[in-house]
């Protein structure tokens, strides 16, 4: 895997966690992926690839069980709340069923 595809998933995961709005403490999450993302870059520079443009891209493209599994990754990388890798797989379980 690429650092480009590991950047993707990390920003994918982003996005999916931004679908669980019953997580009480979703903006904090959010956060803590912020400075993990920016800790990757730090010590993973990629030159020649538009952060920001990629980011954007993906915001759009991506579908939505996708960002849900790219976050499920991205929570056991960072070691994330249990409940929350519970949420993930339990709206990919609903995303599934439909």
């Amino acid at each position: 895997m690429t650092l480009e595809d590991e950047y993707r998933i990390l920003i994918g995961g982003y996005y999916g966690i931004s679908y669980l709005d019953e997580y009480p403490l979703k903006e904090f999450l959010l956060k803590d992926i912020e400075k993990y993302i920016q800790d990757y870059l730090e010590e993973n520079p990629l030159e020649g690839f538009d952060f920001q443009r990629e980011s954007e891209i993906l915001k759009e493209s991506l579908p939505p069980k996708r960002k849900l599994q790219d976050a499920y990754l991205l929570m056991n990388r960072m070691k994330g709340p249990m409940d929350v890798v519970f949420l993930i797989q339990k709206k990919l379980k609903e995303m599934d069923s439909k």
